[in-house]
């Protein structure tokens, strides 16, 4: 049984973002960005660990995964069986504060 994706606010909020920022120069690959999330999320509800620990944080819990150029990053909760997807962040940024 796969597990439930749940977007935080913040992951709706930065996703939304990359978006509309993407769109305004390519409308066409805002919508293959979205598509591949999209598609990453699928994965992620059958492959919890897909991705590899959040360094930042260093807990099992707190992971990341790559959707070039981003990152998706989520929090696995296996007892109720849901991914959390905290927010999806460039690459070549800073780090973002996750707790």
């Amino acid at each position: 049984m796969d597990f439930k994706i749940i977007w935080s606010p913040r992951g709706i909020e930065t996703l939304q973002e990359l978006i509309e920022y993407i769109s305004r120069d390519n409308p066409e690959a805002a919508g293959q960005m979205g598509e591949a999330v999209f598609q990453k999320t699928l994965l992620l509800g059958q492959n919890p660990r897909l991705g590899k620990v959040f360094v930042k944080l260093n807990r099992d819990d707190i992971r990341e995964t790559p959707v070039h150029p981003y990152r998706l990053i989520y929090r696995v909760q296996d007892s109720a069986r849901t991914i959390t997807i905290l927010t999806v962040w460039h690459g070549a940024r800073q780090e973002p504060e996750i707790s």
